[in-house]
């Protein structure tokens, strides 16, 4: 049983987006799907001519809208974050899990970012610039206002830079 004790340790580490958050990312993924859902079936019924193009139209911006807001909620659960000795780290997805992290000797400039929706919810999205030349910003939306200022303010002291600040 020692193994499944050390997953679970390991995993104890991630620490998921806020329940509103949920809120966001379904609607901005149902905002992107459903008037592609619409413009997809404005085309089919052109090729098909079987209904007309309104109806077709509609019946893709309801099943977008349906598939954003799947999609937006699924995004939701699998988003994880950590902040250890080893710097920031975000993990995404499920099936292909795609983990990043930034080491603090990689930091060069934090910032913070509020869309409308964000500050709606009281929420940020708090961008991690590094160095070098692949991903060179790791951004992670969804967190709690003060969540993200913490972030922000303990990457910054982070020790790493020649001088101790980032």
């Amino acid at each position: 049983m020692p193994p499944d004790t050390a997953v679970d340790a390991a995993d104890a580490a991630w620490q998921p987006l806020p329940p509103r958050a949920q809120r966001l990312f379904a609607l901005t993924d149902a905002l992107v799907l459903a008037p592609m859902g619409a413009v997809g079936g404005w085309f089919l019924a052109d090729v098909g001519e079987v209904l007309l193009p309104p109806q077709l139209a509609l019946a893709g911006l309801v099943l977008g809208l349906i598939a954003g807001l799947l999609s937006g909620r699924h995004r939701f659960r699998h988003t994880r974050w950590r902040l250890d000795a080893d710097g920031f780290a975000v993990a995404r997805g499920r099936w292909w899990r795609r983990e990043t992290l930034v080491p603090a000797t990689r930091v060069q400039h934090l910032d913070l970012r509020h869309g409308p929706l964000e500050r709606h919810w009281g929420l940020a999205t708090l961008v991690i610039h590094t160095a070098g030349t692949r991903d060179n910003a790791v951004s992670l939306g969804g967190l709690e206002q003060a969540e993200a200022e913490r972030l922000r303010e303990s990457l910054a002291r982070q020790p790493g830079d020649d001088d101790g600040a980032v």
